[in-house]
């Protein structure tokens, strides 16, 4: 038994059906307090459609897969390094033609195009709502913390204050709160946008001030704990943000400009093209940052901050703009949910939401935008697709463990997310490049002796 454990196909076939079976347990039906086994017995048990041919029974279905993946991973493991190079070979001309400028633009101006008409091609009230709700303020949150995780390095596991404190400036302008609005008189959700996002930026500068001087794990807790303390002085201030109860009713935004008058009523479609706006206002800008000499100095102080401070950049000053400036998008979310909303809770300001957006931070690619954007638009569309249909037992209590597992497969196989950024793709594969040579040094070595 041993010895046919100890071969790897053999063993790499066990590995697979061990997590296969996990999943299947996972995606069954749950438990019960009167019968704890029938969720185990239902998870393998249970009959489903083996891919719309026959019906049987779950286990066959997972097992079939199971094989498909082992075969996979045993061709993968045997010609994997001549399909890299066969597609590195195959992609050379796309790729030099896509690296072009005209084409660049081209590709982002049909992409525009697409995301204009889409509300129009996809009629669907729930898929409308959720290009808003669950896509347009993922993207626009994903791409802020971006500047702070992507550009400058600096781990922040309390983004989701910004976004609270977008979305209760909105009510307090907007007179929803206990606390009177600003000049004593309530003004129109569109005067919140400029208000809240000046506020997270003084909101990232007060924080980033006397914190960053932290690093590593030290900055993650801080940030934490910034975030918890938010959001529990927003759940306990009844005098001033209503605590736990809720903001009044929070009105939508509207234009009067001589002739021209509109409200952003109920429908979604409205506050999908000011998302869109903004989502392109905000990519414009961060992009041209990341180009910059501020992006580079926050790449430099990502990669070796004591490198960076002694060629003559300041890391704190840095630091603090990275925080004020990703602060800002979310910022404007906060407002854009509170408006569509109309209601607002602490309850849903929680540290999971944070965890949410850094994952698709790193899913998308740590410092790549297109990365972080096709990261967003994937995992949230995903997520709604199986949350409207209850796809294969889907439940959605569970969908940090799949990202949880989706997180892991992505650091072992592609640590540089879907799209990495140029700089640090190549960091990627000079580190894999110094291995490899290291590796050979140390067999040579062995020779000798």
């Amino acid at each position: 038994m041993t010895e046919l454990l100890a071969k790897p196909p053999l063993r790499r076939l066990l590995i697979t059906i061990a997590v296969v079976a996990v999943i299947e347990l996972m995606t069954g039906p749950p438990g019960s307090n009167t019968a704890p086994t029938a969720g185990f017995k239902g998870s393998f048990a249970e009959h489903a459609s083996f891919f719309g041919l026959f019906r049987t029974q779950r286990w066959v279905l997972f097992l079939f897969l199971a094989l498909v993946g082992w075969g996979i991973v045993m061709v993968w493991m045997t010609n994997g390094p001549r399909v890299r190079v066969t597609l590195n070979k195959w992609l050379v001309v796309p790729r030099k033609f896509t690296s072009t400028r005209p084409v660049r633009w081209g590709v982002l101006g049909a992409l525009l195009v697409v995301a204009v008409l889409l509300p129009h091609i996809i009629n669907s009230p729930f898929w409308q709502a959720a290009m808003v709700e669950q896509i347009a303020v993922y993207v626009l949150l994903a791409i802020g913390l971006n500047v702070v995780v992507g550009f400058a390095g600096l781990l922040d596991l309390g983004y989701v204050a910004f976004y609270l404190i977008g979305a209760y400036t909105a009510a307090w302008v907007t007179g929803a709160l206990p606390l009177p609005p600003l000049f004593n008189h309530a003004l129109n959700p569109f005067w919140a946008i400029p208000i809240a996002i000046a506020l997270v930026m003084i909101t990232g500068i007060l924080l980033g001030a006397p914190t960053l001087r932290l690093r590593g794990d030290y900055l993650a807790i801080v940030t934490l704990g910034f975030g918890e303390i938010v959001t529990i002085f927003a759940n306990n201030l009844y005098g001033i943000t209503d605590g736990s109860l809720g903001s009044k009713l929070i009105p939508h935004p509207s234009i009067h400009l001589g002739p021209l008058k509109y409200v952003w009523g109920l429908k979604p479609v409205p506050y999908y093209y000011l998302a869109l706006g903004f989502v392109v206002l905000f990519l414009i800008v961060f992009s041209l940052l990341e180009h910059s000499r501020v992006g580079r100095a926050w790449t430099a102080i990502r990669e070796d901050e004591v490198a960076a401070e002694s060629v003559g950049i300041n890391p704190l000053k840095y630091k603090v703009m990275a925080f004020a400036i990703g602060a800002a998008s979310a910022g404007f979310a906060g407002v854009l949910t509170a408006s569509q909303s109309n209601f607002i809770f602490p309850s849903s300001f929680t540290l999971t939401f944070s965890i949410n957006i850094l994952v698709l931070v790193i899913l998308g690619g740590m410092g790549s935008i297109a990365g972080v954007v096709l990261g967003a638009i994937l995992i949230q569309t995903v997520t709604e697709w199986l949350n409207n249909g209850q796809h294969w037992g889907y439940q959605p209590s569970d969908l940090y463990i799949y990202l949880g597992a989706l997180l892991i497969v992505m650091m072992i196989f592609r640590p540089a997310g879907l799209i990495p950024s140029k700089r640090r793709k190549r960091e990627i594969l000079l580190s894999e490049a110094d291995h490899e040579n290291s590796h050979m040094d140390e067999v040579l070595l062995g020779d000798d002796t």
